[in-house]
């Protein structure tokens, strides 16, 4: 075939997936913050956290910026800190958050000390925050959550990802919608899109926007990681001039 010809199989009618055209775009949030400091923290491990006080003002951020997007539905991962995060989307555009299982974040082997029953709250959040630093820097340096013994499977990851998204896009064509999920699994899906190795390619901060769009077997990145409605370094969590 010649350089200037034509490939007819190319999806000219409707490369950009246009929500015209039945695609869906979802909006891929990560949740809000939920380290607590000491007089926040409640008992049970990470998954037991509410949405710190940090995290709060993120989730309200968020729905700001999302307030004059066209939702049709907003979902959300079970554990709390995702829904609270989901609801204060949810509440500006009148809609319940829907819970869909799959969107959990990724089953973690054991690694530190999951509970910390006894210990005075100063340092349960320190234990917390040092826990959450310490998976971060095995998944920024090995990219697979296999590195740590007992962990959800990176194909087993990526599979429950792709197709809760893709049952998400099927019940909702030609619309908008938004998905709160956490960090690893939306990296994971992220990769398996962009057909990367890693499974943890990107640091996806917190109530970060990412927005794909999808039609059929057809899938299109369209932002990564945006944070464009944290605009202080008080809603960031960390100085960006360190």
């Amino acid at each position: 075939m010649s350089s200037d010809t034509v490939d007819t199989q190319l999806p000219t009618d409707d490369p950009f997936l246009t929500l015209k055209s039945g695609a869906t775009e979802i909006y891929l949030i990560r949740h809000a913050n939920a380290l607590p400091e000491a007089e926040e923290v409640v008992g049970g491990d990470y998954d037991a956290q509410a949405l710190s006080e940090l995290g709060r003002r993120q989730s309200q951020a968020l729905g700001a910026r999302l307030r004059d997007i066209p939702l049709a539905a907003v979902y959300s991962s079970p554990i709390g800190r995702a829904r609270q995060t989901a609801e204060a989307v949810a509440t500006l555009h009148d809609l319940e958050v829907q819970i869909e299982p799959d969107l959990r974040e990724v089953a973690l082997g054991v690694i530190g000390p999951a509970t910390h029953d006894g210990l005075p709250p100063e340092e349960v959040a320190k234990m917390l925050k040092a826990r959450l630093h310490e998976i971060a820097t095995i998944a920024v340096t090995t990219g697979r959550w296999e590195s740590i013994p007992g962990s959800e499977p990176s194909v087993s990851l990526r599979a429950r990802m792709l197709a809760a998204v893709q049952r998400l896009a099927i019940a909702h064509p030609g619309q908008r919608i938004a998905a709160v999920s956490h960090a690893g699994s939306i990296n994971a899906y992220l990769a398996a899109l962009l057909r990367l190795d890693h499974d943890y390619f990107f640091p996806a901060a917190n109530t970060s926007v990412s927005v794909v769009r999808l039609k059929g077997a057809r899938s299109m990145l369209f932002s990564l990681n945006d944070i464009a409605h944290l605009r202080t370094p008080d809603l960031l969590g960390f100085d960006p001039s360190a």
